[in-house]
């Protein structure tokens, strides 16, 4: 078996080390003798999705946002759109989430088109929503912790679902309580942290999707994850303070 993982703009959407969720991936397909081949693609590149198996973009600043959103804009956007349409994976963090979106509204009021990929709308209001936060995700039916730093308010259209809710937290807007969203198999959410090696049981369902869908089935052996399972009871009990 083997998956190929694109990281998009892997060296513009690196602001908050969310490039360790990549390696997570990477590490957890190793320790089970899958094969994994990460490929950066980046501005000016071309992106042919259906030689990917699953896609990953972190976080950026919001003038680096507007500079990809203009490379994002055309057949990138399209073959992203189709993508998660056909249920290929995307876990998108953070400004990556944003970019997704259908709009982005800049803090002096400017509207950017995002690459419509998820039917979601960001506007920028300069205070920023920072912490330690976790969400209940009723898909795995456990707790997902992470750390939110983020000046964006995200709000949800008729399209997605929640990724969870926010407990606590301010999740996608500090509003209505919702963090993330998903589509089809894509998942995105404000968790750095980074989200992936502190709540394994989430990375290794996107594995798991990715497998399936290229496979048709795939069983993934268990792990000792008790360092993983350590962090993430770390910041459940500072969450509890």
């Amino acid at each position: 078996m083997e998956l190929k993982i694109c990281h998009l703009y892997p060296d513009v959407m690196n602001l908050s080390g969310d490039r360790g969720n990549v390696i997570c991936m990477e590490k957890r397909l190793a320790w089970r003798g899958i094969d994994v081949v990460t490929t950066g693609i980046t501005i000016g590149e071309n992106l042919q999705a259906s030689d990917f198996d699953l896609f990953f973009l972190g976080n950026g600043q919001p003038f680096e946002q507007a500079l990809l959103l203009q490379d994002l804009a055309g057949e990138k956007a399209a073959q992203l759109k189709s993508a998660a349409a056909d249920g290929l994976p995307i876990l998108a963090i953070c400004g990556g989430y944003q970019l997704l979106g259908n709009s982005y509204e800049t803090a002096d009021g400017t509207i950017l088109d995002g690459a419509g990929v998820l039917d979601v709308q960001t506007k920028c209001v300069g205070k920023r929503l920072v912490g330690d936060y976790a969400f209940t995700c009723e898909e795995l039916g456990e707790t997902i912790v992470g750390f939110e730093n983020h000046a964006g308010k995200t709000w949800l259209g008729s399209a997605v679902k929640p990724f969870g809710a926010a407990v606590p937290g301010h999740g996608n807007n500090g509003e209505d309580g919702t963090e993330g969203a998903r589509y089809n198999n894509v998942f995105a959410s404000y968790a750095h942290g980074c989200l992936l090696p502190k709540n394994p049981k989430l990375c290794d369902h996107i594995l798991k999707i990715a497998l399936e869908r290229k496979y048709g089935s795939a069983e993934l052996a268990p792990l000792d994850d008790t360092l993983e399972l350590t962090a993430h009871a770390y910041v459940e009990t500072k969450l509890e303070k």
